[in-house]
């Protein structure tokens, strides 16, 4: 199916008709999850009804026509798209990560052209991520030849690129070693999208494999990638604090699917001496042991997402320090939250729970998945070192 472009596109004009365009959207789309997830149905109609609402721009600043909401209401957004429905809320995390991106370290040319795109409703992508060798390496390269630039290599795990009318892509440049994040037309010559994504989770966020042969670019679309973490920006606190939303969304999503199972089908334990597993006094302890965790993750992305929107307004080392660690908490307990919930919700509903009709196994999948994309053991001890040590994190798209 090929890329739309919204012809009818709203603009967000503030942070709470973003937050009520999302609850509006989230409750548009939580009827047709499973089947999307269980059939492997790309949300192609879904992702044009996203950005018909105005939602893909909530980040474009004021200066530039969009509503510039805050890193707590995008959380919030992201958040409770992601319990509608774990997939689609990844969708659109990396285009809000090439917001930020182009925020911090993008020309004022560059910027008024890129946000009047997504004013527009047009969609970013992503393709950072490469595979095949053991290292961080990034081997897609930026050629700068004289009869022009070209992108030329292979991306994997490119979530919403298969959607996307623009794929930032990350690149190396063979001149100077330094990277720089190249905005690629979808329809560019040498442009090849492959839908072959096949994990476990995560199964429909559009996360195919993009190959790119000698594709022609302007050096407009060009933004350096490496000058911005020579500097404190916020741009990994930024990507990190809408993974862990998403993994909250997930968790909660979860958590809420539980409940009425519980009161509707499970049965007590049989030395419980209760008439429903609604009163089974170990079954209520573990609810309430998720409960807690969900909601103490929550306070801690609302906690994290105050200092990220400081370090904005202000950044300097101990401020995108400060905004690191706090996301990087959140991060951890988001993502052990998520998983517990996901895994719990069998223990409490019973076997009944697993039947495939129900298609409750998504969201443990998904959070599963999903919380793999950055080792939460290295959250851990960017935190320990900081409290310890006073050793700031270091500064990269994974702190």
């Amino acid at each position: 199916m090929t890329t739309q472009l919204s012809t009818s596109v709203h603009i967000i004009q503030s942070e709470a008709e973003a937050l009520q365009a999302a609850e509006q959207f989230a409750q548009s789309i939580a009827p047709h999850a499973l089947e999307r997830d269980r059939d492997r149905i790309l949300p192609h109609r879904e992702v044009e009804q996203f950005s018909q609402s105005g939602l893909w721009g909530i980040t474009v600043p004021k200066e530039y026509g969009g509503a510039g909401v805050s890193a707590d209401v995008l959380t919030r957004v992201v958040q409770r798209i992601a319990k509608a429905d774990g997939n689609f809320g990844h969708i659109p995390q990396n285009h809000y990560y090439a917001l930020e991106v182009l925020r911090v370290g993008a020309t004022h040319e560059q910027k008024a052209f890129f946000y009047d795109q997504v004013l527009q409703g047009k969609r970013f992508g992503n393709a950072l991520a490469e595979i095949g060798k053991q290292d961080f390496v990034r081997r897609t390269q930026l050629l700068k030849e004289p009869d022009g630039w070209f992108v030329d290599g292979r991306k994997f795990y490119c979530t919403g690129s298969l959607f996307a009318h623009w794929i930032p892509t990350l690149t190396t440049s063979p001149d100077d070693g330094r990277l720089y994040l190249v905005f690629v037309p979808r329809g560019a010559a040498g442009v090849t999208l492959t839908d072959d994504w096949d994990g476990f989770g995560q199964r429909v966020t559009g996360s195919g494999s993009v190959e790119f042969t000698r594709v022609p670019v302007q050096p407009q679309w060009v933004v350096p990638f490496t000058d911005s973490f020579e500097r404190p920006t916020t741009i990994g606190p930024y990507a990190q604090i809408i993974h862990a939303a998403l993994d909250l969304g997930i968790g909660q999503g979860a958590f809420e699917a539980t409940l009425p199972f519980i009161r509707e089908h499970s049965r007590p334990w049989i030395t419980a001496g209760v008439d429903s597993a609604a009163q089974d006094p170990l079954l209520l302890q573990e609810v309430g042991n998720v409960h807690v965790r969900l909601r103490a993750a929550q306070a801690l992305l609302a906690r994290a997402a105050r200092f990220v929107d400081a370090a904005q307004q202000a950044p300097d080392e101990d401020s995108v320090a400060q905004a690191s660690i706090a996301v990087a908490q959140a991060k951890a307990l988001a993502t052990s939250a998520s998983v517990l919930a996901g895994s719990k919700l069998f223990e409490l509903a019973g076997t009944s729970a697993t039947q495939a009709q129900h298609g409750l196994d998504r969201y443990w999948r998904n959070a599963r998945v999903h919380t793999l994309h950055d080792p939460v053991r290295w959250k851990y001890h960017a935190i320990g070192n900081y409290a310890l040590n006073g050793v700031r994190p270091p500064r990269h798209g994974a702190l």
